[in-house]
């Protein structure tokens, strides 16, 4: 049986725009934690992409409490 989130990102456009977005965020962060030392820019862009990626969680867990509270017809068979 498939997670809501399976089936949103099954079938919801948005929910998975935002989840790809927030995956390129993610790798890119982890990108950034391998390195030993940051510059002044990178520390920035580490700042705003865990802002980032927090807001697009938010959005795609508001989508999610949607989706859960909408009547059975979400149920796939």
């Amino acid at each position: 049986m498939l997670t809501a989130r399976d089936q949103l990102f099954a079938s919801h456009d948005e929910f998975r725009r935002l989840a790809m977005e927030h995956t390129l965020y993610e790798k890119r962060l982890d990108t950034l934690t391998e390195k030993r030392y940051l510059t002044d820019d990178e520390k920035l862009e580490e700042v705003r992409l865990k802002k980032l990626k927090l807001r697009l969680k938010d959005q795609m867990e508001n989508i999610q409490r949607q989706y859960l509270q909408q009547p059975q017809q979400n149920q796939v068979a």
